[in-house]
């Protein structure tokens, strides 16, 4: 269960780059994730096997989003731009009229070899193994250099999960073996500055200015590069919101609701906020998912992964509109239907 931290630790993953390093080596480690999952479920990465340093991670980011709105609107999501035929995968810019709470834009990524489609028929107007969407290549040079950063990412987070399942007694390729044909996504993301909000503590009895409300991630894994502006805030037992400020060189890693179920409580998915600042952030998380067609939760109650994820969007604000709107049409269906007898 969450403890009463006061920062998040950090846990060095030198053995996983090293040709020198043993078995112990790999058991402390294992060791290490799994104390601090199970106590915090965040903490600082440093020695990742990472290719790419903080410039190259976040230079991919501003080349994105400096590009024009237009540009950056011919990949936007069905939701956004109705021409386009991509639902999941693409841009989506800063919604109009969202609360100030919840300004960003974003653009998201999967793998970048095709996935084979559900095995069940959906409903949902998301399809979660559609294929990336990206700009021109003479608008967007980066198109080959974020596909090799997710498969990066994707490597890292398989190997942390297959250390966690040996940390919890399992067979290393439990967690794994859900990971064919993953969904995991990896997301760059603007939050617009804030001219009017100070960097000074509000005040008592003030609201939070916020640029992303408190949440926990839904998927399993989260590795995330943030920028130095700061603001990530992650609360303890005791209700306090303990700052994570940017660790150069650091990525930060924490646990998603699906890794806590299937960990059968062990470890903990830990709720987190960002606080709003007066200038522009960018960030860069990577989410660690499944394919749609796993078998997942806890043992006993397992749902296919497509069915928990499509769940779970409904509380994203930029599917919000469009789940709202199923769910209208599902109400106008059912009530067709008893009308009907």
């Amino acid at each position: 269960m969450t403890t009463s931290f006061t920062s998040l630790p950090i846990v060095d993953l030198a053995p996983l780059s090293s040709d020198c390093a043993t078995e112990d080596d790999l058991v402390q480690l294992s060791t290490r994730l799994h104390e601090v999952f199970a106590t915090v479920g965040f903490a600082y990465l440093i020695n990742a096997p990472l290719s790419f340093d903080h410039d190259d991670v976040f230079g991919m980011a501003k080349d994105f989003f400096r590009l024009p709105e237009e540009t950056k609107m011919s990949v936007a999501k069905k939701t956004f731009r109705k021409a386009n035929s991509n639902t999941y995968r693409g841009y989506f810019p800063v919604q109009p009229g969202a609360d100030s709470q919840n300004l960003k834009a974003g653009f998201e990524l999967g793998p970048s070899h095709r996935l084979p489609a559900s095995s069940r028929p959906s409903t949902s107007p998301f399809i979660l193994t559609e294929p990336n969407c990206f700009p021109s290549s003479a608008q967007f040079s980066s198109h080959d250099r974020l596909e090799t950063f997710y498969a990066e990412l994707s490597s890292l987070s398989n190997t942390l999960l297959a250390l966690l399942a040996s940390s919890l007694g399992k067979n290393p390729a439990s967690f794994t073996s859900i990971m064919r044909n993953s969904v995991s996504t990896l997301r760059l993301l603007h939050y617009p500055g804030h001219a009017s909000d100070a960097s000074s503590p509000s005040e008592e009895g003030e609201e939070e200015k916020l640029s992303c409300t408190p949440h926990t991630d839904s998927g399993l894994l989260t590795l995330l590069h943030q920028d130095a502006t700061g603001g990530l805030e992650v609360r303890n037992a005791e209700g306090a919101w303990i700052p994570a400020p940017h660790v150069p060189g650091s990525v930060v890693v924490n646990v998603g609701d699906l890794l806590a179920r299937m960990s059968g409580g062990r470890f903990v998915a830990t709720m987190h906020r960002v606080r709003s600042a007066a200038a522009e952030r960018f960030s860069v998380p990577f989410f660690s998912e499944p394919g749609v067609d796993a078998m997942v939760g806890e043992r006993g109650k397992e749902v296919r992964y497509e069915e928990f994820v499509l769940d779970k969007m409904g509380t994203w604000v930029e599917f919000q509109d469009e789940m709202e709107e199923m769910e209208i049409m599902s109400a106008v269906s059912a009530s067709s239907e008893v009308h009907a007898y």
